[in-house]
């Protein structure tokens, strides 16, 4: 079998990783901050099917010769999900722990916290 350079463990699966991770982080903490509420509570979603687009854009572009690379690979959307999974994780526990940090203090009680 034949991987022609296509290696599980390589920068390149790296670099689908970090990218798939930020874009999702990036575009789910912009939609979370918009100041409608559909888009905040959505917000997880729609930073994941961004980056799931943009991953599948690049794969397309390698597929039809945009960028000098042997041409799509499954390799790579897997190592693209991963990083969308790895964000989402990341993203739940956050706004987990920022719900139960928030329920915990009371307005009153964080102005003595100040003090």
């Amino acid at each position: 079998m034949e991987n022609n350079g296509d290696e599980w463990l390589a920068l390149d699966k790296l670099e689908h990783v970090l990218f798939c991770f930020f874009i999702s982080i990036f575009v789910s903490s912009i939609a979370y901050l918009s100041r409608f509420s559909l888009l905040r509570r959505w917000s997880i979603w729609i930073g994941s099917l961004a980056s799931i687009a943009a991953g599948a854009a690049k794969e397309a572009g390698d597929e039809i010769g945009l960028w000098h690379s042997a041409g799509a690979s499954a390799k790579d959307a897997v190592a693209d999900l991963l990083g969308v999974a790895i964000a989402v994780l990341v993203l739940s526990v956050w706004r987990w722990w920022s719900r139960r940090r928030s329920r915990k203090i009371k307005p009153d009680e964080e102005l003595e916290e100040m003090v």
